[in-house]
């Protein structure tokens, strides 16, 4: 009787080990792979997620819209309100941002207020109406921080995968990123 309680307190306890390693494990996992303020994914995960897209998009002949995302002006918030409001910014951004995506779209953190979308199977019409939803999320309502409350307003360059077999993560972002500047040349142009 008494070496059976042994083996069984060492088994729970093998158990038990095995348990936490398996939460260390995922804890990493999720340190890896998303943005520590916003729990978004982070650049290298959603350039991973893009990849896969492009080839689910390349055997599926089905289109793929990439949206690079950057909030305008946030130096500004940053510099007038503090880096802790800049923060509460961004998770606020992020948190408006998800609840206007569909559940199958990826968002990343690309790089400090940057932000790149992936809209698997959305057409041309789709992917301009989703980011036009966004920007309303984002500037409808004031943010309210601590001391006040901003108003945050957000450009927006989306492209295509024309041809998804030879379509590049590379490629899409760099398309992205290039109508973005493009919009904010414009924007610039006529104020």
């Amino acid at each position: 009787q008494h070496e059976l309680n042994v083996r069984l307190r060492a088994g729970r306890r093998i158990v038990e080990l095995q348990a936490e390693l398996m939460r260390a494990r995922e804890e990493l996992r999720e340190q890896a792979t998303h943005d520590s303020l916003t729990r978004v994914w982070n650049r290298a995960a959603i350039l991973e997620v893009l990849q896969h897209e492009i080839e689910r998009s390349s055997r599926e002949k089905a289109p793929l819209r990439v949206v690079m995302v950057d909030l305008d002006n946030f130096k500004l918030i940053n510099d007038t309100h503090g880096h802790v409001a800049g923060d509460a910014v961004l998770y606020e951004t992020v948190r408006r941002m998800q609840a206007s995506m569909r559940s199958y779209d990826a968002i990343g953190r690309y790089g400090g207020e940057e932000f790149l979308i992936v809209l698997p199977h959305c057409d041309s019409e789709s992917s301009f109406k989703q980011a036009e939803r966004l920007r309303v999320a984002l500037a409808a309502d004031a943010m309210k921080l601590s001391e006040c409350a901003v108003l945050v307003a957000a450009s927006f360059g989306v492209t295509t995968a024309q041809d998804a077999s030879r379509a590049t993560s590379e490629g899409l972002v760099h398309a992205a990123d290039t109508a973005l500047l493009c919009l904010a040349a414009l924007c610039a142009w006529r104020h």
